[in-house]
């Protein structure tokens, strides 16, 4: 059943458009048409967005992708954050043994091809970064980017393959290389300089992750990462926007620094999000929530208890963003950076209808992706 939305903001390519109606027929965003027979919802004067796509999400609704990486931990997740907007995702992994990488890109080829909800690729995060720059991560199992590694990485057959490493770890050519072979590169828990960064985009970094935590931060007279991606205009940044892993004021010199459609919102969530328990284990160390955060036992942050509305919710009201330009980094930007746009993003004729409708509150009210509502939660802001 062909279903259309009315009296709503909705949020086109150009912005938004007031009191305006969208059709959705066969999963994707429609032209305007006959609405006999189609399902009315009157979106009562909220904004209708395009889904959230999350390209950093560890886990969810109680499960830890590293824990069990198989289809139906890929499905858990996917579940648990539908509930909060997410319609597209990339289950991630943080660092871990190379067999378990397999399995992991192995269960991701498996959940495209049965049809899991929102699935998009893979973000394997680590383990080649830095023991610097390491945050939660295990050391121990850190490893170089050797031949072997590279053609594991380069081996998914469906979805997108984003790999976040540390460039002093390795050298411009494997960078091209990877980037040559269609795997997406991101510079993360780094303690490259300024000219490694810089040296790295050139060879095919084109997105940092998490960008402020676990990287050599900005000085004046050592400017790091954190420098060179401010300074660059052209690649992608993630923001985690709980207000703990980064300080407002950071985020609104970022924002003014470079073009807000070249940031993305990520959550970095735990199995604590969409879950009543709020500790897990990650590599033999008990991990919990302590004010709205993951902590290791040390204090050490282990990523987030975040969710994309949330996170939406905070570019809002505490960074000080439209909502458009928030929307724009939780949808549009993350669909760019893992080359996805021409499929879902964007609210436009042919793409597919993963939509969020959020109320004037900025709470949510309902969820599609591809067509199809998902339960959602009901929030109440900060």
């Amino acid at each position: 059943m062909a279903i259309h939305f009315t009296n709503g903001q909705i949020l086109g390519p150009e912005g938004f458009v007031a009191h305006a109606g969208l059709t959705v027929d066969g999963g994707l965003i429609a032209d305007p048409g006959d609405l006999k027979g189609a399902q009315i919802i009157d979106l009562d004067g909220g904004y209708l967005l395009p889904g959230f796509i999350d390209t950093q999400v560890n886990g969810g609704g109680g499960v830890l992708f590293n824990d069990t990486p198989d289809v139906a931990t890929i499905a858990a997740i996917g579940e648990a954050h539908a509930a909060y907007g997410t319609t597209g995702f990339l289950p991630t992994l943080i660092s871990d043994r190379i067999e378990v990488i397999d399995a992991a890109m192995r269960a991701v080829e498996q959940a495209i091809l049965e049809g899991v909800p929102g699935v998009l690729g893979i973000h394997i995060e680590g383990p080649f970064i830095s023991e610097a720059r390491k945050g939660i991560h295990d050391a121990s199992l850190f490893r170089t980017l050797d031949p072997a590694a590279k053609a594991l990485l380069k081996s998914l057959k469906r979805g997108k393959t984003l790999v976040t490493l540390a460039p002093e770890t390795c050298t411009p050519e494997d960078i091209a290389e990877l980037s040559a072979a269609g795997v997406i590169v991101a510079g993360g828990h780094t303690d490259a300089t300024y000219d490694v960064t810089k040296a790295a985009i050139a060879a095919g970094v084109t997105g940092f992750t998490h960008l402020f935590n676990a990287m050599s931060p900005f000085t004046h007279r050592a400017p790091g990462v954190v420098g060179a991606v401010l300074e660059d205009q052209t690649t992608y940044a993630g923001l985690i926007l709980d207000g703990r892993h980064v300080h407002p004021v950071a985020v609104r010199v970022a924002l003014s620094a470079r073009p807000k459609d070249r940031f993305m919102l990520v959550t970095d969530a735990m199995p604590t999000v969409g879950a009543e328990t709020k500790t897990f284990v990650l590599n033999g160390q008990t991990i919990h929530v302590k004010d709205g955060v993951c902590v290791g036992p040390d204090g050490t942050l282990a990523g987030s208890d975040l969710d994309m509305a949330a996170a939406v919710r905070y570019a809002v009201t505490e960074v000080g963003t439209t909502v458009a330009e928030a929307a724009v980094m939780a949808a549009t930007s993350p669909a760019a950076f893992i080359k996805m746009s021409h499929v879902t993003g964007t609210i436009a004729p042919g793409l597919k209808a993963d939509l969020v409708w959020l109320d004037r509150d900025l709470r949510m009210r309902g969820v599609w992706r591809a067509g199809v509502r998902h339960q959602t939660k009901t929030l109440t802001p900060a």
